[in-house]
């Protein structure tokens, strides 16, 4: 009996006394007849049911998903935002969460499959295999770069590994594959993990493969901060990115993160080596002689490629932007690592920015100590008067990926120096040999290319108002320098030539786009408005917009129109354009006598509809933007955790109470509770008047409101007794 007891009450020591009370209790009870010696006998003697509920199983997948994926990264983007300057040295914990897991296995797949995968349609079966992979990680037995053996496989993969021939088996291992669906899971997972802590430290400086900032960002910021500047050191580091040493990686990677789970993972990635070796000569031999190939056929759920659009679009990119870093295994996690490698040289660069700046105080814009607060037209930035001397020695700096771009205000020999000490840094540092040819001094009148867009300088007279004293408007003009971003012509021709779409270099001549031969006119039409979307969108803040995107324009209509010349056998162009209109929007197959008006096929949905080509005309092309931009800007999702992270502090409620308080404002709550208060206190029902006359501790206020009713109360009495004596005179 005791030990029955104990088991229901969990105290092993006080069976007894608990038995007492437990029947004194029942015997109190209401509605409840007292219990006889039988039922208390019963009721020890039995052996309750526990209640406790189960440990979770750690190879349960659905019992670890107790959060949404999403929300845990929301948090981990705020806590690194609070916290941007501490050493992290336990990350394991969120390699553990298996919502990680779940949310990047979502993403690969949907890049993958081209559709996205909704987390209630992920299998069971799915899930277990996601949690091997997640365990093998945990205790160091995955390995980078697997062929045959997989914890998981892409939905796409359907083959069956072990029923592989020898020879297949050896193509598999000794030929390039893409990159296992497991491995960019694993990268995923590090990515969402190790990203928001280098987005919270990164320098300012640098815009090339981070959320938030584009090339059109850096060329904005370019116009923005650049204009002034006589030198320019133009720097390209991207031999660093190909021969990027282990060692420089891991130790600029524990700077912040010591974490030993997540640097052997990353250093495996970065040592184990990937098999780039091609197809034996032999092997395409014998796929030369085979008289039938048979045809992949794409799945149904399959994204159908366009090749020549996916062409133009990937390969239509400035130079600076079109090299990706890619170092072992590590697949999306690349760029990362080289911004963490790059961060210290953007670090030495902001230190040597503030030595650089001497102000003066004779200069008409940058005369402050720190060099932040600018003078002039706040409207218009960019333009730098050349009224008075110009003294004040300034330097700005900006990176790109490999590239980088410093802009020195001062005498030539100032830029030479600076140029040494970032040879001798990148020497030190990157063990890189650079010299004067790698790092070449322009000046601005020469014009600076960058982002294949040019950099030059613009003498400009504007008219100068300002108010002087006693109000009178006085107008100037004034002298000035700006800084003109136009687009280069001669990049934009090699590009197209890249796509075939022309030949010749004076004297640009478009060919026909054969790649699009068996596309039909309202597709290819479709296509191309797509391509000149993209560089009318690319070319947004150049000055030269519109040359510029008239010139794409005018290339690929001429291409399309060769094109339909010989696909329609209409032998020259003009008689393209004479069917097709200049915007090649009508039918080029339609035939008088043999099929009915194109508008009515098309009113019956017979026919396709045919856009016709975009920008034909100068006057269609927008006008550059020309939007003013912060000096201090930053991304939107930053400013968004800011914000969020101030909100939260209570120091910031402290300050905003405070400064009402100074200034002797009320806030809208303060002013809504006055008046429910004031109305709860002054609203008193008329029968407790007696009352409030006899008690002693009436208040100010109740005072003024017994008067005011007694004042009312007079001054209805009079009116009643005036109303009964014009009564009485009526009569």
């Amino acid at each position: 009996m005791h030990r029955r007891l104990s088991l229901f009450f969990n105290t092993p020591l006080r069976p007894f006394t608990t038995a007492i009370s437990l029947l004194h209790h029942f015997q109190h009870r209401p509605y409840y007849p007292p219990f006889s010696t039988t039922t208390h006998h019963r009721l020890l003697s039995f052996t309750p049911h526990h209640h406790r509920r189960p440990p979770p199983d750690p190879n349960d997948p659905s019992t670890l998903l107790k959060e949404d994926g999403v929300s845990l990264c929301c948090h981990m983007w705020i806590d690194n935002f609070r916290h941007p300057d501490r050493v992290l040295t336990n990350l394991s914990t969120f390699l553990r969460r298996f919502e990680l897991w779940v949310l990047a296995f979502q993403k690969v797949s949907t890049d993958e499959t081209g559709a996205y995968t909704p987390r209630s349609a992920i299998q069971r079966s799915q899930l277990e295999d996601l949690l091997a992979l997640r365990n093998a990680v945990l205790d160091g037995k995955f390995k980078w770069g697997a062929r045959l053996k997989f914890f998981i496989k892409s939905p796409k993969d359907k083959i069956d590994y072990d029923s592989l021939s020898k020879r297949k088996i050896r193509v598999v291992l000794t030929t390039t594959q893409p990159a296992p669906f497991q491995d960019k899971i694993v990268q995923e997972v590090l990515l969402m993990i190790l990203e928001p802590i280098y987005e919270a430290r990164f320098s300012q400086k640098s815009y090339a493969f981070r959320p938030g900032r584009t090339p059109h960002t850096a060329l904005r910021v370019i116009r923005r901060s650049f204009a002034g500047y006589l030198w320019y050191v133009k720097g390209d580091l991207s031999s660093l990115l190909d021969g990027m040493k282990v060692g420089l990686l891991i130790n600029a990677l524990m700077r912040d993160v010591r974490d030993k789970l997540i640097v052997d993972l990353l250093k495996s990635a970065l040592v184990t080596p990937v098999v780039t070796t091609r197809v034996d000569d032999r092997e395409k031999k014998k796929k030369k002689s085979r008289k039938y190939q048979k045809k992949r056929v794409l799945a149904e759920d399959e994204p159908k490629p366009d090749p020549y659009w996916l062409d133009t679009f990937f390969g239509f990119a400035p130079e600076e932007a079109e090299k990706v870093p890619d170092f072992g295994h590590c697949g999306i996690l690349s760029p990362l690592l080289a911004n963490i490698c790059f961060d210290e040289l953007d670090r030495w660069m902001e230190g040597k920015i503030k030595e650089f700046y001497v102000p003066s105080k004779s200069d008409v814009i940058w005369n402050s100590k720190e060099g932040e607060v600018e003078q002039g037209n706040t409207s218009w930035p960019e333009f730098v008067p050349t009224s008075g001397p110009d003294k004040t020695r300034k330097m700005d700096y900006i990176r790109y990926g490999g590239h980088i771009l410093i802009g020195v205000r001062g005498p030539r020999a100032d830029a030479a120096t600076l140029r040494k000490q970032l040879i001798d840094f990148c020497d030190q540092r990157f063990m890189i040999k650079l010299d004067n040819e790698s790092l070449p001094i322009e000046h601005i009148t020469k014009g600076i290319m960058f982002l294949d867009h040019v950099l030059c300088r613009r003498v400009v007279y504007p008219t100068l108002r300002y108010t002087a004293t006693g109000g009178k408007i006085i107008s100037e003009k004034g002298v000035g320098t700006l800084l003109s971003v136009t687009a280069s012509l001669k990049q934009c021709i090699k590009q197209f030539r890249k796509l075939s779409f022309l030949k010749g270099d004076r004297d640009p001549d478009p060919q026909p786009c054969f790649r699009m031969f068996h596309a039909t006119q309202a597709h290819t039409n479709a296509q191309m408005n797509k391509f000149l979307s993209t560089m009318v969108e690319w070319y947004r803040y150049a000055d030269n917009r519109k040359k510029i995107v008239n010139f794409c324009s005018y290339i690929i209509r001429g291409s399309l129109a060769k094109l339909y010349a010989a696909k329609y056998k209409l032998r020259s162009r003009a008689k393209v354009y004479k069917i097709g209109s200049r915007n090649l929007s009508r039918p080029l197959k339609e035939r008088k006598g043999q099929s009915p008006e194109y508008q009515n096929l098309l009113r019956m949905g017979l026919a396709e509809s045919i856009d016709g080509l975009q920008y034909t005309r100068m006057s269609l092309i927008p006008e550059a933007d020309y939007t003013p931009f912060p000096s201090n800007w930053i991304p939107d999702h930053e400013k968004s955790l800011l914000e969020y992270i101030k909100l939260e502090d209570p120091k910031t409620l402290e300050e905003q109470q405070d400064f009402i308080k100074e200034h002797g404002l009320v806030s809208p709550q303060d002013y809504v509770s006055m008046l429910v208060w004031n109305y709860k206190k002054n609203a008193l029902p008329m029968d407790q008047l007696s009352l409030l006359k006899n008690n002693e501790s009436i208040t100010g206020n109740q005072h003024l409101l017994l008067d005011s009713n007694q004042d009312d109360h007079d001054h209805i009495s009079k009116e009643e007794e005036n109303d009964g004596r014009m009564n009485a005179a009526e009569m």
